[in-house]
């Protein structure tokens, strides 16, 4: 079972610290995205990186369209790279939707998580007026899947530049437009449905484990309305408001990324 894990998530080690941080991607990408990243963390800490099942190197024979029907799914295969690798107290790094599956994982084994580290995060993408907003009307969402249903690649040369949000950095956009088109066509639709349709609000009061609130400026698919509130909701959490523009500041603002991660786990 240990083998098949590690394979079937594309699992790999790196640094040689006593302390356990692991970085978890978001819809659309892979472990690479975190590239930026991972250097300057592998001298002081033990790096795990994976791939979600139908993502980067994994083993897409794995992929359950059951299982995976909700966020619960991905983070049971969390849960199961940590047992595999025989893990406590890990540091949990979640970009974008991973952020609340990391979250889930904690709830059903809380010694698995010492602190989570969410970026660009949301507890649900749809609005909810008036008591919630999302950024998103559901009649948006649908028109996206949609989109992805009927022009796959047109969906992602439209969707890139969008959450991007550097039009400066034209390299970016395109490494993520080259991204979004390398998945399967199919799996990637129903992990953007599971993703942009979840509702983890409930879960919150669950949750227990530490946690800093990475909120991007300018952040098409995480307002600061979804910070706020997930602040308020997440009890022993911490917002910090990011400069970096857009929903991937691991890729075009690594160092205030990198700087704001380790100084949440120097004072906490």
């Amino acid at each position: 079972m240990t083998i098949d894990v590690l394979v079937r998530n594309n699992v790999n080690v790196l640094g040689t610290g006593s302390q356990t941080i692991m970085f978890a991607h978001g819809f659309g990408c892979d472990q690479d995205m975190w590239r930026y990243i991972v250097p300057s963390f592998t001298e002081s800490y033990r790096v795990i990186l994976f791939d979600y099942v139908g993502s980067g190197e994994s083993q897409i024979n794995y992929y359950d369209a059951d299982k995976y029907s909700n966020l619960q799914g991905y983070a049971q295969d969390v849960l199961e790279i940590m047992e595999a690798l025989n893990l406590r107290d890990v540091i949990f790094v979640g970009h974008s939707v991973s952020s609340m599956i990391g979250m889930l994982a904690s709830i059903h084994e809380p010694t698995y998580f010492k602190q989570i580290v969410m970026l660009g995060p949301s507890p649900r993408y749809v609005n909810d007026l008036p008591s919630y907003y999302g950024g998103f009307d559901r009649r948006d969402i649908d028109e996206l899947l949609e989109m992805m249903q009927m022009n796959f690649i047109g969906w992602a040369s439209y969707l890139a530049p969008i959450v991007m949000q550097n039009p400066e950095r034209k390299d970016l956009t395109e490494e993520l437009e080259k991204s979004f088109c390398s998945r399967d066509p199919h799996i990637a639709r129903q992990f953007a449905e599971v993703t942009f349709l979840s509702d983890c609000r409930v879960d919150l009061d669950e949750a227990s484990v530490p946690t800093l609130i990475l909120q991007c400026s300018d952040d098409s698919i995480a307002p600061v309305e979804v910070g706020n509130y997930l602040h308020a909701h997440l009890k022993n959490s911490r917002l910090q408001q990011m400069t970096a523009k857009g929903h991937y500041p691991h890729l075009s603002q690594p160092e205030e990324t990198i700087r704001l991660i380790k100084n949440y786990l120097t004072i906490a």
